[in-house]
């Protein structure tokens, strides 16, 4: 049975990758497992199955500072669903704000469907906040990273961009972005769950 499951492996698919774990054969450390794309370990026949997935990075950062405030602004994120189906769609969103006391502001991100020309409903997430009401204290500010996951069903190629609004509740802020470089990036993943 050893010889067979070192000759074989075991392989367990977990979304796009795979871990495969062999035998112990003299040539090798115990119980060693390997990650690959599952779509390098795939046989041809199988490989039109996987669903549609991709990911992209916020290449330019999104300055909300000279935008009015609640103003939604398109960010250059965006990714196009190939194929009609339901897809779960999950990003990171990484936001900055600064400012001077009295101060209460915060950035709201969301998803747009280019396609339709319309919001992606309940995709609204609070990306980052600052709350000071002590006048005159220092000024400070705050990097945040939150997520976005979210379903939707289309029924053909759609388009769905990230946007973002600053909103000054008290005060003004001196920064407003959604940034992303190596200290944090901002992403966007989607997959195709059904059919």
């Amino acid at each position: 049975m050893r010889r067979l499951t070192a000759a074989l492996g075991t392989t367990m698919a977990f979304g796009l990758f795979a871990v495969s774990a062999h035998a112990d054969t003299g040539a090798s450390s115990p119980g060693r497992h390997e990650i690959a794309s599952l779509a390098s370990i795939t046989p041809e026949p199988y490989k039109a199955q996987l669903a549609p997935s991709g990911m992209a990075h916020l290449t330019t950062g999104l300055n909300l500072q000279p935008t009015a405030s609640g103003a939604w602004t398109n960010s250059s994120l965006q990714v196009t669903l190939p194929t009609a189906g339901i897809y779960a769609l999950d990003l990171d969103v990484r936001g900055r704000l600064s400012g001077a006391p009295p101060v209460n502001a915060y950035i709201v991100a969301r998803l747009f469907d280019v396609t339709s020309g319309s919001v992606l409903p309940d995709s609204q997430r609070l990306v980052t906040q600052i709350i000071d009401g002590n006048r005159h204290a220092a000024p400070y500010g705050v990097n945040t990273t939150a997520p976005i996951s979210e379903r939707v069903r289309v029924g053909g190629p759609t388009t769905i961009r990230l946007q973002a609004a600053r909103f000054n509740a008290a005060g003004a802020t001196s920064a407003a972005d959604i940034l992303s470089d190596a200290a944090g990036r901002t992403s966007f993943r989607f997959e195709r769950l059904f059919p």
